[in-house]
């Protein structure tokens, strides 16, 4: 104990506890010489509870966990977990492959439970990089009000992005807008309202779709959905075109110049922006069973829309602008509640601001991310930052992608032992990538 609190000194201080630093803890709780620790703001792991719909299903499959892809005999796979639970063999009848999401929440709690290094309830307020120590040191507060600065050469930031509301719906007060990460904590404003608006598309804006026509078919609110795509568009998860979230597609996307990652960032959105097959028909579905009903309020299904403002009008009803995209046509939309299915963002955490001008960034303020996930940063840093879901531009779409986890943490975790603590996948697609005679 020292008057600024505890210190401790780690090999690496992984901040934020999702999926993807949980699984790092997981690979690293077998590796004997990495002391690693990783720092959760809240309490405990709770993963979408805004979005757990009792049915809702994961896009991976259960291969797709924390450790399977690299270390399949890992005793904190899915696997182990279904056989801890006893629920293998029931698991195996049902033939299906793709848990729900409900379940791969509680794999994830079941994980962490036997994870020492996953501390909860300890809050990172500052990072500072001390040179003649060569170390990071991180102060953090834990839930009992304990100062304590840790110090390691290796970070591992995995905060997630947080909620993105664009520009056009900022003007609406809190009682009429929600993002639908909040969907199911404002189920009485759901319930409430007369007429529900969801903007944006996505498997998200399906999902909160598919509730609110249910409830619609049950006497519920009105429902529109809008969306600025040009049709409400099926994820790409076709095999060949699943070659584009490999391993050896990231690398080679890493090698291209900057210029044409973002061009194929733009491209390939439905790799991550799509709406699974099943959603859809269930969409449609829900559709269908509706004309056999009477009385019912309406239902609009509008694509290819721009909401550009949004005010509240004399009656206290929100109002949206929207450009018809085709047409060029204005028109507006009123409503009582809005649903933003608009996404999510990268976020700069307040705690990085003591080392911000450490990390270098390139032309449009994003960092620079090295092939093995750290950062660049300025000369004579002998530390090093890792990013997980934050290198969308460096290493591509797959990047957020649950399948493509276990083969990151592996990256850094052999990045930060020096040597292949564990073995990489070396031919993860068919196709080849580069141009004749080019390698990445």
């Amino acid at each position: 104990m020292t008057e600024n609190g505890i210190t401790g000194e780690h090999d690496v201080v992984a901040i934020g506890c999702g999926p993807f630093n949980l699984g790092l803890a997981a690979l690293a709780s077998t590796v004997d010489d990495v002391d690693l620790v990783v720092l959760e703001e809240q309490p405990e792991l709770t993963w979408h509870r805004g979005m757990m719909f009792g049915d809702a299903s994961m896009q991976v499959n259960f291969l797709a966990d924390l450790v399977t892809l690299v270390a399949p005999s890992h005793p904190l796979s899915f696997l182990a977990y279904l056989h801890d639970m006893d629920r293998l063999y029931t698991f195996t009848v049902r033939e299906n492959f793709f848990p729900s999401r409900r379940e791969y929440e509680d794999y994830l709690r079941w994980a962490a439970a036997r994870l020492p290094s996953v501390r909860f309830s300890h809050r990172v307020e500052e990072v500072h990089w001390d040179a003649d120590a060569e170390r990071f040191t991180v102060h953090a507060v834990r839930g009992d009000g304990t100062h304590l600065r840790l110090r390691a050469r290796n970070l591992v930031l995995g905060i997630g992005t947080a909620p993105y509301v664009p520009d056009a719906l900022a003007d609406l007060p809190p009682s009429m807008l929600l993002h639908t990460s909040d969907y199911l904590y404002r189920a009485d404003d759901v319930a409430a309202a007369g007429k529900v608006t969801v903007v944006g598309s996505g498997q998200s804006g399906a999902e909160v779709t598919v509730d609110l026509l249910g409830r619609n078919l049950e006497g519920g609110p009105a429902v529109s959905w809008l969306t600025r795509t040009a049709s409400f568009a099926p994820l790409d998860y076709t095999k060949m075109n699943l070659e584009l979230t490999t391993p050896a597609y990231m690398r080679y996307f890493h090698s291209l110049p900057q210029e044409a990652r973002d061009r194929l960032v733009g491209e390939q959105w439905q790799f991550y922006k799509g709406i699974s097959t099943d959603t859809l028909e269930a969409v449609h579905e829900l559709l269908y069973r509706r004309q056999l009903e009477h009385g019912l309020a309406d239902v609009e299904l509008r694509f290819g829309i721009t909401v550009e403002a949004a005010a509240v009008d004399a009656v206290g009803r929100a109002v949206l602008t929207c450009r018809h995209r085709d047409t060029g046509a204005l028109f507006e939309h009123t409503t009582d509640l809005v649903v933003a299915a608009t996404g999510y963002r990268n976020r700069t955490p307040a705690f990085l601001k003591p080392v911000d001008d450490l990390l270098l960034r390139d032309g449009r303020g994003r960092p620079r991310v090295r092939v093995d996930h750290s950062v660049e940063l300025t000369e004579g840093v002998t530390g090093r930052v890792f990013v997980a879901n934050a290198e969308v531009h460096s290493h591509g779409v797959s990047a957020p992608n649950l399948d493509i986890g276990a083969v990151r943490n592996a990256t850094i975790l052999n990045a930060i032992t020096g040597r292949e603590t564990y073995r990489l996948p070396k031919r993860s697609a068919f196709t080849s990538f580069d141009a004749p005679g080019r390698t990445s």
